[in-house]
Order: structure tokens, then C-alpha cells, then sequence
């Protein structure tokens, strides 16, 4: 009884209590975001990947259809035509293409569309109306002229089944 007199004793005794009571939360929060993080990061690359000893023969194969895309079209070549380059662009076969160009309203144009690869992409271009072409994905560009430009052309390019590969477009302004 004298050890519950003391008032050392009672006062040890609560804060102990009190730093308990602060501590277990803290421990408990600990303890679960420990346990799921390692596993949540199951199955992520490590923040610090090794690169692989040699790149996959799928990004070969992109690479390659790229440039044969980008050769077709005359991408990064000085154009000898005079005519004034305006944009162009890849993507692959499966994601297609899906982009408004902006163009100077009145004026002409030439599109160039490519597919690098096997099979056969379906190309809408839309000025007043929509035109569409099949494309085969034979390395081959297919050149639409377009007169009279909108401010805005509208081009969707999609991939038909079983089609693989990239898909190139390129617009340059005619020059008169």
C-alpha cells in the first residue's frame, strides 16, 4: 500500500499509460502499411531496373516498321517538291490514328498515309464529308489531295482484323 501512496509511483504509472496509449496506433499503423506494401509492390519493376542484355524482338520489329514508314513518307528527308511541310505522325496499327489537324482555311493540301506491316487499315479523312479507303499495309503510301482546305481535317485511321504494324501520315501544303 505504501507504493500506491507514493505520488512518484502514480505518476510514473500514467505516463506510462499515456505513452501506451500513443504507441500502439502508431505501432499498429506501422505494422499494416509494412505488411501491404511489400505485397502491393509484388509484380512492379524495382525502382532501379538492370537493362535486359538484349532488347525484345517485338521493339526490333516496331523500330524497324517505323523507319520503313517514316522512309515511305519522306519523314526528316528534305522535301525536293517545294512543297511546305505541315505535320505528320506514327502510331501503331491497333491504336490507330485519331487526330484534327489544323490547316490554313482555303488552302491545299496533300496527305500521305502508310501502313508498314500485314494486313489492311480502313482510312476516313473528313473535309465536308467523310471519304473512306481501305489501306493495305504493304509499305506503299496513299496520297489524297485535299482542296479548299477546312480550318480543321479530320483523320481516323483504324486497323482491320488480324492487321499489325505502324501507321504513318504526313500532310504537306501545296505550294502554287
Amino acid at each position: 500500500m505504501a507504493l500506491l501512496g507514493n505520488p512518484d509511483m502514480i505518476h510514473d504509472l500514467r505516463l506510462t499509460r499515456r505513452c501506451a496509449t500513443l504507441l500502439v496506433p502508431i505501432l499498429s499503423v506501422a505494422f499494416i502499411v509494412g505488411c501491404s506494401s511489400g505485397s502491393a509492390d509484388r509484380g512492379k519493376p524495382s525502382k532501379d531496373p538492370k537493362p535486359s542484355a538484349s532488347p525484345s524482338p517485338t521493339s526490333d520489329r516496331t523500330k524497324v516498321l517505323e523507319r520503313r514508314a517514316e522512309e515511305a513518307l519522306g519523314i526528316g528527308e528534305a522535301d525536293d517538291t517545294g512543297d511546305r511541310f505541315v505535320e505528320s505522325g506514327l502510331e501503331r496499327a491497333s491504336d490507330g490514328i485519331h487526330t484534327y489537324s489544323a490547316l490554313s482555311n482555303g488552302e491545299s493540301y496533300t496527305l500521305s498515309v502508310v501502313c508498314s506491316g500485314a494486313g489492311q487499315v480502313r482510312l476516313a479523312v473528313t473535309v465536308k464529308r467523310s471519304v473512306r479507303q481501305t489501306v493495305p499495309c504493304d509499305n506503299v503510301p496513299v496520297r489524297q489531295r485535299i482542296t479548299n482546305a477546312p480550318a480543321q481535317l479530320k483523320i481516323d485511321v483504324d486497323g482491320l482484323a488480324g492487321s499489325s504494324g505502324i501507321v504513318g501520315w504526313r500532310i504537306d501544303e501545296l505550294t502554287t
